[in-house]
């Protein structure tokens, strides 16, 4: 229903029988009030289509005609409408009037019985205005809060669009912000990397370079401290790129269960030997502690690091304590660090009651060379290496630590879950000397380390068959050569060791296998890396480590 007046509050009349739609729309003029009369049912719903503010219509004017247009304007008024509408009957109840049926049909109807008196018309009249006025109050009401709710649902989106732009323009900048920290990060790692090993360069080139000079010369004196100078370096080398896969998460690890008790009281002479006698050291060792599961190699390495940078923290003396713990972690403590998964843990904690860090230290205290320490007095690596180490054994590393107050470092490393091992293993001694032609297949793409290793293997009387890779070393062991043991580096271009043994396995069961490995990603954790009769070095290693190995090997 559309109206060209928004508030129409004229009469449509329908009384085609007689005067009595002339009569009412004269006593609605007289008083004041606007109408119109209709010849017909369908020229009254083309008027109300125009609007209305009420129908007046004569009982007989339903009978006999098709009601449903009007039903279905008076059915399809908006939600605000309830058109008010005045029926006409004759007096003697619904036997004289059976249009009054279709009252429940046309909803908001006032009876009114003829003969009327004309001020009960036109109360009628003007009670049914009021109301509708009333309806179009609501109406504009109901416009108004559209309005607004529309103006508001405009207002959402516009915020939401800058939200989303300004969220995205943050992320941007956060992105930005991440990629130069990062930058920032690397440019420090590479900076502290090439520092440190252009000291130790110089420290092996320069010695090899006097030993030259000086055998040029005839000169074979004092030739002893050169070389210890040389190797000196070489290990500083070394150690800095252990620490540095350590901090990577990419040193190759053998976990084992840990008795981590024994190991700190084992430790307990270097320890007492590594700080000073102004401070106090104390373990405080928990009775029942479950077993871990660590490289122990690396856990001592980590237990000295972070002992010595306690007592770093206290110059003037104090208490250093190192204290064991089991603790179990939930679900809302791991669910913040990717690696952990909620369960037992065994913790280890230093403390020291020393000068203590700022939150700013604190936040950067795991990057690799980072230090708070003066130039030549620390690399930088301790607790980054301790940081790579923890994740790498599936655990965690948390410092708490207020200036002027100490600091607490605390390794979390997981509770083993297998079998503990009954007795452990006696180291057997072996010559080192080859015992009846034993032959060693080396696989190594570096012609130099295969060069070294080939040679000081001959200098024991063992045989030896070279090969650079694993395309080359497949024909030897699928012939009938003898081959007592593979030494492989697993690194090798193409087809790695760790697949390569697979295959000689499959020519020779029972194969021995050594590998050597500088870095391996899938060599990480031995555990899973190594099958019975396979063991691991890794790069550089000594000769006299290498050595053994191989006569330990050969010897089982």
């Amino acid at each position: 229903m559309t109206a060209i007046e928004a508030t129409s509050e004229r009469a449509i009349i329908l009384a085609p029988l007689g005067r009595d739609g002339q009569i009412a729309l004269m006593l609605l003029r007289e008083a004041g009030f606007d109408g119109i009369v209709c010849a017909g049912l369908v020229e009254l719903c083309r008027e109300l289509e125009q609007g209305a503010g009420l129908l007046l219509i004569s009982a007989e004017a339903l009978l006999g005609v098709d009601l449903d247009p009007l039903l279905g304007l008076i059915e399809q008024q908006p939600a605000w409408s309830d058109l008010p509408i005045v029926l006409l009957t004759h007096h003697g109840g619904p036997e004289q009037n059976p249009a009054s049926r279709f009252g429940p049909q046309l909803g908001n109807v006032t009876f009114l019985e003829r003969p009327f008196h004309p001020e009960t018309l036109i109360s009628l009249v003007t009670t049914a205005l009021r109301g509708r006025r009333r309806q179009y109050e609501a109406r504009d009401r109901l416009i108004d809060l559209s309005q607004s709710e529309l103006r508001l649902q405009n207002t959402l989106e516009t915020l939401e669009q800058q939200v989303e732009e300004r969220t995205a323009q943050l992320r941007h900048n956060e992105e930005v912000l991440r990629q130069s920290q990062k930058m920032e990060a690397v440019g420090q790692l590479t900076g502290g990397i090439a520092h440190d090993f252009n000291n130790m360069l110089t420290g092996i080139i320069g010695s090899l370079e006097l030993l030259r000079r000086r055998l040029a010369r005839g000169r074979t004196e004092d030739l002893d401290s050169l070389i210890d100078l040389g190797v000196t370096s070489a290990n500083r080398a070394a150690g800095l790129t252990h620490r540095l896969l350590a901090f990577s998460r990419r040193q190759s690890l053998d976990s084992k269960p840990v008795e981590m008790n024994n190991l700190v009281i084992s430790m307990g002479e270097l320890l007492q030997r590594s700080i000073n006698e102004s401070i106090h050291l104390e373990m405080q060792l928990s009775e029942h502690l479950w077993v871990a599961e660590a490289d122990p190699n690396q856990l001592e390495s980590a237990l000295l690091n972070l002992v010595i940078n306690a007592r770093d923290a206290m110059p003037d003396g104090g208490k250093l304590v190192v204290r064991t713990a089991n603790q179990q972690l939930d679900a809302r403590f791991t669910e913040a660090h990717s690696n952990l998964k909620p369960g037992d843990y065994v913790v280890l904690s230093v403390t020291d009651n020393g000068c203590g860090m700022p939150q700013s230290t604190i936040s950067r205290a795991f990057d690799p060379f980072f230090t708070t320490k003066p130039i030549g007095q620390g690399t930088g690596l301790g607790l980054s290496m301790i940081y790579g180490f923890s994740k790498q054994s599936r655990g965690h590393v948390a410092i708490q630590s207020e200036v002027d107050q100490g600091t607490t470092v605390s390794l979390f490393l997981p509770r083993f879950g297998g079998d503990l091992p009954r007795d452990n293993p006696v180291d057997r001694q072996h010559p080192l000397f080859a015992q009846n032609g034993e032959t060693v297949l080396i696989v190594e793409d570096d012609p130099a380390v295969r060069v070294l290793v080939s040679t000081v293997l001959s200098e024991l009387g063992y045989a030896f068959v070279e090969a650079g890779d694993a395309a080359a070393a497949l024909p030897i062991l699928d012939s009938g050569q003898r081959i007592d043991l593979m030494i492989s580096d697993v690194g090798l271009p193409g087809m790695n060791g760790r697949q390569l043994a697979e295959i000689g396995r499959q020519y020779r069961p029972g194969l021995k296998v050594l590998f050597i490995t500088g870095y391996a990603e899938h060599a990480a954790v031995r555990g899973g890396f190594l099958d019975p009769g396979m063991q691991m070095i890794t790069k550089p290693f000594t000769f006299d480590l290498l050595t053994a190995k191989v006569r330990e090997m050969i010897s089982v």
